[in-house]
Formats: structure tokens, sequence, C-alpha cells
């Protein structure tokens, strides 16, 4: 059986708490209460995760879901090595196994049977169950099930469903205040403090544009990228237009409207 200590966030994570988000995870944690995290791309959650991890002093799994993720991706499968077929674990049947935080990253772009695995770790039973080994393995004391998604993105395909989401505690996560938002963009990319200032209120602007048809706003990792462009001698327009204007859009008439935003506040 795997230690855990290969998973061990061994370096404190720079995080900037912005609410209660800290000490709503640590009660939950404290019950293994398994835990959901809303919030738009980019806003803190992995980074979050992470920092909690260091802070309890417990492994951390991560997965990053997506579109061709299946059940079976997470639970594990029969290989084969050599001449013998043998049994590997998923990631969350190692974290279940060892006592881990299993953090699936935007759990809404897993196909739909991954909540089949879930559901079992997300309620009293505590349990995984392995259909191909006829096995079942009870969630180590330590084990805990984090799992996060981004609101902003939800449709008919693409939603948790209510006997998910009532599996979890929630925590609400958002974009810092911005006196907030400039020192983890200083402290993450090494910019001044009056360009930070700067790089905040231009995101300001351009979250705004949602309104105008931009599916989602800057988030405070592009204006991280934007600095550390800036730092490596980028000039600040060229570093947002490249780090903010094109990831978030491919229409002209957005586009235009950034780069005229990025000329007002970066010069």
């Amino acid at each position: 059986m795997e230690t855990g200590q290969e998973y061990r966030v061994v370096e404190e994570p720079f995080y900037l708490p912005v609410g209660n988000e800290v000490e709503l995870f640590s009660a939950a944690y404290a019950d293994r209460l398994p835990v959901m995290l809303k919030g738009p791309t980019g806003c803190g959650k992995t980074r979050f995760v992470e920092y909690m991890a260091w802070k309890l002093s417990v492994p951390l799994v991560t997965v990053a879901c997506h579109e061709d993720l299946f059940a079976s991706d997470l639970s594990g499968r029969y290989l084969l090595q050599g001449e013998e077929t043998v049994w590997v674990d998923g990631p969350l049947t190692r974290a279940v196994r060892m006592g881990a935080i299993c953090y699936l990253d935007e759990i809404v772009e897993a196909r739909k049977d991954t909540t089949v695995v879930i559901h079992p770790l997300a309620d009293d039973r505590r349990e995984m169950y392995l259909d191909r080994k006829a096995e079942v393995v009870p969630a180590h004391p330590d084990f805990c099930l984090v799992i996060s998604y981004n609101p902003g993105y939800q449709s008919v395909m693409k939603d948790l469903k209510p006997s998910t989401r009532q599996r979890f505690v929630a925590i609400p996560f958002s974009y810092a205040a911005p006196e907030d938002e400039a020192r983890i963009v200083q402290a993450e990319s090494g910019v001044d403090a009056a360009t930070a200032a700067r790089l905040v209120a231009l995101a300001a602007r351009i979250r705004d544009m949602r309104d105008q048809g931009l599916a989602e706003g800057a988030s405070t990792r592009l204006l991280v990228y934007a600095g550390r462009l800036i730092i490596r001698g980028v000039s600040p327009a060229v570093a947002c237009k490249s780090a903010m204007a094109e990831p978030l859009t491919d229409d002209p008439a957005l586009a235009r409207t950034m780069e005229e935003l990025i000329g007002d506040f970066m010069g």
C-alpha cells in the first residue's frame, strides 16, 4: 500500500484567503465531509486545495477531469505486465486506500458514469466499489473527496445532478477584492505594486464585458501570466494582449474593445 509521501505538498503554496474558506474547509475536513468548490476558471480553487493539503498535512491526489475521462480511469483497470494481467489502481482508488484528499477538478467535464464511482464515497457509506475486482474498498479514515466546477459553464448537458450536489458541502469562490487580487498578482508574478494594481483594474473592465458577449472574464491566473511576461521585458500592452485578450476571445469586435482597454490602462 502506498504511504502517500510522494503526494505530499512539501512547501507552503502562496494563498491569500479572501473569506472564510479556510475555516469552512478545515471544519469539513475534521468530519471528512465531501467538499464542492464553486467558482470561475482561474480564481484560485486549485491553489486553495493545494494550500489546505499542506496546512492539514494530508496527501493530495489531483485529477483534471475531461470529456474522455471514464469511471475506470478513476477506479483502475487490469493491465498486461509481462505475461501477467494485473490490476492497477486508478488515482481515486489510491487516494481512498492511502487516506488522501482526492481533488476532481472541473468534475462536470468528466463522463456521466463517474458519478457512479463517487456517490458511495460522498455519503455515509464512504466506500468504493470496484466491480471488475468484485471488491469493496472502505475509505481510509483520512480520505476526503473534493470536487470543483465552474457554474458559469452550466448547461443542460453539463451540470451536476441534484443527487450529486446534495452530497457535498459547497464553498463558493470568486475573484478577490481588488486590493487582495493586486497582492496576489504582485506576489505570484513579481511586478511592482503599481503595475499589479493596473492589471487588476484592467481585468475588472474586461470582466464587465461579459454583458457584451464575452464568455468569461480575465482570470487572476491570466493577470499573473501578463505580469510574468512584463517581468521578462515584454511591454505591458503586448503582454496583456498575449496573456489576456488573445486567450479570451476570437471575436474581432470584442478583441478590438479589449485592445482599446489595454491601451487605456497599460499604455
